[in-house]
């Protein structure tokens, strides 16, 4: 399906938007819901980014792509996936629906929609952590895409699951989610301080991974039947 530049970019803001409200909105619910147990919050939360993510690239991914995160553009653009034309309306679509969503689970929670994050994420070990998840998912994407296009989704929504919690900084792994949870003073938020780390990690690790893997899974990508890969394009995170 080769959809026009707007539907395409309409479907990136949009799927964006909803993962971000299921990010923040399933983190503020499991916080209230956890009686204090981080873990059993940050379970919670978990489960709902990786299904949601499932869930949003099936769905668009036909469309779109399903890349939900600038990092993943750049990437399948870099690769010839996607026309650098086209980049700056896909980013622009993204950080714009990531703010949405988390305006959007303020207002389904009653919290305040308009506020910045005083939860600290910093230091080597958060920095090296998000370059080792974007690493990690950049990789999941090129491989699958390459060899089992029809299981991206599952085995993002598996990568993100998983790094969740092997990662010290949880895997954000996406430069407008990261932007977009330091507007959000809950669960998922990080100070605003600590996101330029954060995004320059995650490029790092998408750019090395997509280095790599041309030469480890030199194949080139199916084309127009491809759900979610690499363009067609790539899912997110």
């Amino acid at each position: 399906m080769n959809a026009t530049l707007s539907r395409r970019v309409v479907a990136e803001g949009v799927g964006t938007a909803f993962l971000l409200a299921a990010v923040v909105g399933s983190g503020i619910m499991a916080e209230r819901l956890s009686g204090g147990n981080q873990a059993i919050a940050l379970l919670a939360n978990t489960v709902a980014t990786g299904a949601v993510l499932v869930a949003l690239i099936l769905t668009f991914g036909s469309v779109s792509g399903a890349h939900f995160n600038p990092a993943v553009t750049v990437a399948d653009a870099s690769q010839g996936g996607l026309a650098w034309r086209d980049v700056p309306a896909y980013v622009a679509a993204q950080f714009a629906g990531a703010i949405i969503g988390v305006w959007t689970a303020h207002v389904m929670f009653q919290e305040p929609v308009f506020m910045f994050s005083l939860k600290a994420r910093s230091g080597p070990a958060q920095l090296f952590s998000e370059f080792v998840a974007t690493f990690g998912l950049l990789s999941v994407i090129w491989g699958c895409s390459r060899r089992r296009a029809a299981a991206v989704p599952f085995a993002v929504g598996a990568y993100i699951t998983a790094a969740y919690w092997f990662t010290a900084s949880t895997s954000f792994a996406n430069p407008a989610v990261t932007f977009a949870r330091a507007l959000s003073d809950t669960f998922a938020g990080i100070r605003p301080a600590d996101v330029p780390g954060f995004v320059v990690s995650q490029f790092a690790g998408a750019l090395v991974a997509t280095v790599l893997s041309r030469w480890l899974v030199p194949s080139v990508p199916e084309r127009a039947e491809q759900v979610a890969v690499p363009r067609s394009g790539d899912p997110m995170t």
